[in-house]
């Protein structure tokens, strides 16, 4: 029996479970629209108004259920479009397809209209990247992309000249779904015993986990308090244990707290589960060192390990938690929980400043008390990102995404998209500053036309808040970061939508409470004020950067800048 080629691949990605594909057609993916016209019933199209979104979008689903994302566009710009979303899935190591149209196969090579190598365009973000010429091929190579994005967690790439879908072709491939298994490592007992040896000999061990505790919550909190070890979380795998669990000193860097980057320097062994940490110079390299990771070819890249072991982080730790001793007593844990508990003092204390307009660290704090225990938080890049971090308490039964390596600016609305669309039972949140936003605006629209129910926050302070305070800790002037003014809440309204504007903590308290039950896509334009983001630890640099703006600004400006309060630079700097 024969088959349209584009029937068949819409058939076998249905048996792998994909229901759902991001983008937007045009005429070299029109034969595939057509296809997914006549399959209705087993694949949605979820119709996007910018590419970016639609890859941003699938990106945001593989991260936050592990299963592969798929976003679909024209070939030559809307391609190009992709590429950001692709990148943040190659560097957040989430599984996602992307179909690229291309001119028809006669007309490659020929500078037809749109034409772009799109092959090679998209080969260093691709774990997989195939340009279709034999109809008859296509089933088996959507298999082998599907297969490949889940086994090395990254983006496959297919580029498919529209003729080719539209062929006739033999219906004798079979998706090899049932066959499909990620490799699965054994524990040995000699390396579980060298890590308990290691542990045991240590008196000052710290936790760095990654995503890879993804899977292995519950192993992770028993090993953390069977072996009395402190734990930071990196900002992907932030709150898979409890933010507020007294062991958790949250994260580690210019986004960390100040005990993270403490107890690092003194920690005397580190312990690395599931991450690939990229800020090496935050790591302490004078200590041994333990790595767990399913990719063996992470093990060893950020720090010199004595003990690595290839596996999953769950059957890892459990192994570990069978075969070792409890520890009644670690006086590096007790100091450790003293000093958390100094930070978060010392937040209440920002959450407590003398301020006009609403406070962007007390804003976060009341979204993270009046969130459900199943809410999904999807947080931009920018100021965001670091009153996320420090403000938001997430849990283990909630779910937090970004965009955590490329940090790219517009992640928070598509995230927020795949968030509803795949958990529609759960509440979703989504907080992006007033420049981030207006990167990907136009898709609030996407919500309310799919009836989405979500509520947005915009940081609305007509500025680069984030690029302000880099700038100034790189001891350059502040230049080209201020922004136009935009009436979000009416920009909302225009779409359909419910948008609120509020200007102070007490009216948003207010916001938050009316529309959590709301019927459609809620914007809340949050006049905030411009309250630095400080590092936990100011280092050395940093600390001359900030003294040397400061002196050009007297210099240029003729004036003393306004800084944060001196309680909140001294804390974390000294």
């Amino acid at each position: 029996m024969k088959v349209r080629a584009s029937d068949k691949m819409i058939d076998i990605m249905s048996q792998w479970g994909i229901d759902n594909i991001f983008g937007l057609p045009g005429d070299s993916v029109d034969t595939t629209i057509d296809a997914m016209y006549r399959a209705q019933n087993k694949i949605k199209f979820t119709h996007v108004l910018h590419e970016e979104v639609a890859a941003l979008s699938a990106a945001a689903q593989a991260k936050l259920t592990g299963k592969i994302g798929v976003c679909l566009s024209i070939g030559g710009p809307g391609a190009i479009h992709l590429l950001n979303g692709l990148y943040d899935a190659k560097m957040d190591h989430a599984p996602v397809l992307a179909i690229l149209g291309q001119v028809q196969s006669k007309m490659l090579n020929t500078d037809f209209f749109q034409e772009v190598d799109t092959h090679v365009l998209f080969d260093d973000v691709a774990v997989y990247n195939k340009l279709i010429m034999d109809p008859q091929s296509l089933p088996r190579i959507v298999d082998e992309a599907i297969r490949t994005a889940y086994s090395k967690q990254g983006v496959a790439v297919l580029t498919i000249p529209d003729d080719i879908p539209d062929h006739l072709i033999q219906d004798n491939f079979t998706a090899n779904v049932d066959n499909f298994k990620i490799e699965d490592y054994q524990v040995d007992d000699k390396e579980i015993k060298a890590v308990l040896d290691l542990i045991k000999i240590h008196s000052n061990p710290i936790v760095l986990a990654g995503t890879g505790i993804r899977n292995a919550k519950k192993e992770t909190l028993e090993f953390i308090e069977k072996f009395k070890i402190p734990i930071i979380q990196t900002m992907p795998a932030k709150g898979m244990v409890n933010d507020n669990h007294p062991y958790n000193l949250g994260q580690l860097g210019k986004l960390g707290t100040k005990p993270a980057f403490e107890m690092m320097q003194k920690a005397d062994l580190l312990i690395m589960l599931g991450t690939d940490y990229p800020y090496a110079p935050y790591l302490n390299h004078k200590i041994d060192a333990i790595q767990v990771d399913i990719n063996g070819d992470k093990l060893g890249k950020r720090h010199r390990v004595n003990v690595a072991i290839q596996g999953e982080t769950k059957e890892v730790l459990s192994r570990m938690i069978e075969l070792g001793e409890d520890v009644k007593t670690r006086p590096f844990l007790d100091t450790a929980i003293n000093r958390m508990a100094q930070w978060r003092s010392w937040m209440e204390d920002v959450m407590s400043k003398k301020h006009t307009g609403v406070l962007p660290s007390k804003m976060f704090r009341t979204l993270s008390d009046q969130a459900e225990d199943n809410a999904v938080f999807s947080i931009d890049v920018g100021t965001s990102t670091a009153f996320g971090a420090r403000f938001i308490d997430a849990k283990s039964t909630q779910k937090y995404t970004i965009s955590a390596w490329l940090g790219t600016m517009g992640c928070a609305l598509p995230g927020a998209i795949a968030a509803k669309m795949n958990m529609p039972n759960r509440p979703v949140y989504a907080m992006a500053g007033d420049g981030a936003f207006s990167m990907v605006m136009q898709d609030f629209a996407t919500a309310v036309r799919y009836k989405l129910p979500m509520v947005i926050t915009v940081l609305n302070n007509k500025l680069l808040a984030f690029i302000e305070y880099e700038q100034q800790s790189a001891g350059q002037q502040n230049y080209g970061i201020g922004l136009p003014d935009i009436d979000f809440a009416k920009f909302a309204e225009a779409c359909g939508g419910i948008g609120v504007t509020v200007t102070s903590n007490e009216e948003y308290v207010a916001a938050l409470k009316k529309y959590k039950n709301a019927d459609k896509p809620v914007l809340i334009d949050a006049a905030v004020t411009d309250e630095a983001p400080l590092p936990g630890k100011i280092v050395m640099d940093e600390a001359k950067g900030y003294a040397k703006f400061g002196f050009g600004h007297v210099i240029d400006e003729k004036s003393i800048p306004q800084l944060p309060p001196m309680k909140e630079i001294l804390r974390s700097f000294l």
